[in-house]
Order: structure tokens, then sequence, then C-alpha cells
């Protein structure tokens, strides 16, 4: 387990403030926030390239804080390669066995590395000729290599295409559940948050807003902050048909009792839908619109939202439509009244897990 207490430190013009938070084993725990809010400080810091002023970083129960980070047991993957550029791919995942393992052992363990990583084929070439995707593979594979006890990445998708980043994601969820690896991701992507994390830590300004699962953290913000950055209050986890509906370019989403018309190009399979509250309308009756989603259900709330009122609507789960405080006067909308929410199948957001 690694375990992060009260670490404070003072950057003159930024600083980081009083950061607990715990990753137990086999945990997929994001740090999510915005750029400059001390999440890359904080991951050098656990990484031992930065020295805390006050505060303890524990591994497994040994206290790592003043530990050099060689001998940390922890590995860093920033988000842009850092291979070595005269070293062959081979000799780049081999360098962190060089002192622990004869030449045979060593080379059994690269191709192992390598076939895990999908780069066998590239094991001759140097990382000039990689692509980015390419790249990051054979970053991770090194870092593996290493044996840590805890991986840490610093945006490691952020400068992928769209289909390295899919493919990235899948292999990350592979180390985690295969290797049985801790992993703390800094992120700004809520997208990467939701499709990898077990447990997610919103930062702000230097410390820690909310820690919880990521159902806990997107459906259930704690404090305005959260709810803001995170935009998004309807968050459900499911299954994505793999036929079209009817023929048309919308699929269905089912979780638990639930189906959702969603537009989406993927595959199906297991992920989450994500619809913004601002997306929902809410009406008396049932909707006469072109909007696929319809679902009658009772208010259970009705929450100021800053930008508007944000009503809670028990549909079998609980679904936030964002409407103005003239809707709320003139559908005379109250705690236990029988509303219809709908929305369209382009508003639903399908991110696969």
């Amino acid at each position: 387990m690694l375990s992060v207490k009260n670490i404070c430190k003072d950057l003159t013009s930024f600083a980081i403030k009083d950061v607990s938070f715990e990753v137990s084993n086999s945990q997929y725990f994001v740090l999510l926030g915005s750029t400059g809010v001390g999440k890359s400080v904080l991951l050098e810091t656990i990484a031992g390239l930065i020295r805390p002023d006050t505060g303890r970083i524990l591994l497994d129960g040994k206290d790592i804080t003043n530990e050099k980070m060689q001998k940390r047991k922890i590995a860093l993957v920033f988000q842009n390669s850092t291979l070595f550029p005269h070293m062959t791919v081979y000799d780049n995942i081999a360098y962190p066995l060089r002192f622990r393992n004869g030449k045979t052992q060593i080379r059994k363990r690269v191709n192992e590395l390598a076939e895990d990583f999908e780069v066998r084929h590239l094991l001759a070439a140097k990382p000039q000729t990689l692509s980015g995707g390419e790249s990051q593979r054979v970053s991770l594979a090194r870092a593996v290599a290493s044996e840590p006890r805890c991986l840490l990445l610093d945006e490691p998708l952020s400068s992928l295409d769209t289909k390295s980043r899919s493919q990235m994601r899948a292999l990350l969820r592979k180390i985690n559940s295969k290797d049985q690896l801790q992993i703390v991701h800094v992120t700004h992507d809520y997208t990467e948050a939701v499709s990898l994390a077990t447990h997610v830590a919103v930062m702000e300004a230097g410390t820690i807003a909310q820690v919880g699962t990521v159902e806990q953290i997107f459906q259930h913000p704690k404090s305005d902050f959260v709810a803001r950055f995170v935009g998004i209050r309807n968050f459900f986890k499911g299954r994505l048909q793999g036929s079209s509906d009817h023929g048309t370019n919308t699929r269905r989403f089912t979780s638990g009792s639930l189906s959702f018309s969603v537009l989406s190009d993927s595959g199906g399979g297991p992920g989450f839908v994500c619809v913004r509250s601002e997306d929902v309308t809410i009406s008396r009756t049932a909707s006469s619109t072109s909007a696929r989603n319809n679902f009658e259900g009772a208010i259970v709330d009705v929450v100021p939202a800053g930008v508007g009122i944000e009503v809670i609507v028990d549909i079998g789960v609980e679904i936030a439509a964002l409407v103005t405080c003239e809707s709320v006067k003139s559908l005379e909308l109250g705690y236990g009244k029988k509303v219809w929410v709908s929305f369209k199948a382009s508003a639903v957001k399908y991110v696969e897990e």
C-alpha cells in the first residue's frame, strides 16, 4: 500500500498543502485536476524527485520520504518519451535488469515484456523511429521491468492520437489487473479517469478536494468546486450493445434495468455513459421532441446550482437536470412530483471500459 500523509511543499509561486491519500494494492488511482493545481509536483514528490517540506510517504509500511529514488521501488513514466535515444528498444527495456540478471534471464524477461506490451517486432528499432504510442509502450515496458511496487504515470496519454489513446487505456487496465500493480495516474481528462480509475482524487489549488470511487466522485460531488470541475452528474456503468438500433446509427446501452439510446461508433462491450445535466430536459408529460431517451420518474431533490436549479429525478437511478428558476416555478417542480426527463442520443457520451 502507498500512503501519502500530510504532504506539504512550498515552491514560492505554488504550494502543496496537507495532501493525504492511500492507494491499496491493485488499485488504479487517478489524480484529476486542471493544469497548475500540483498534480505533477505531487507525483514527483512520491517518486523522490522532490523532497517535501513536511509529511511522510510510506510504501508497504516503510517510510520512504527521504529514500533515494532508485531505492523506492517506484517507477515514473512521463507524458513524453524519456527513452535512451542511442539504445535499441531491446536495450531500453533491458536497462533496469542489467545488474540483477544474467544474459539468458534478461533476454527471456525482455521478450516476455515485449510480448505483453506488443512491441516485440520493434526490439531492434531505435526510439526516434517509433510513433508516440509505440514509445509509450516501450516506456511502460521499461518501467515494469524494474519490478516496481507502484507505477506513477504523468499525463501518459495526452500526446497520443485517438486510436493510440484507446489502445493505451486497454494496455494500462491489463497491467493493473494482470500484475496487481498499484498505479497512480495524473490527468486533467475526466474521460481517462472514468475509463481507467477504481479511485479518484480531485485536486484543487494544491489540496485534495475529494477522494472516492469513480461513482462517488461523479455522482456525489462533495463541493461546488468538484461538481463544477467534473461537470458530469449523470454517470452510469453498463454495457453497449454491438448491433445498431433498428438499422439506425444509434446503439443501446443497458445499465441495470434501464436502456439508453447512444450515438456511438465504438464496438460493443462494458463501459460508462455520461450525460451533462444541462442536456437533460424536464416536462410534465412525455416529450414529443426528437429525443430518443424518455423516462418517467419522481423528483427526489431540488438544489440551487449557481447557474440554475438542479432537479434530481429517480427513474430507477437518479438523474440530474439543470433547469432555470422560471422552469421550476412554471412546472411546479417539487419533491415527489411525477415528471418526464428526456435527452438526445447525441447528448450521451460513451466511454469504453
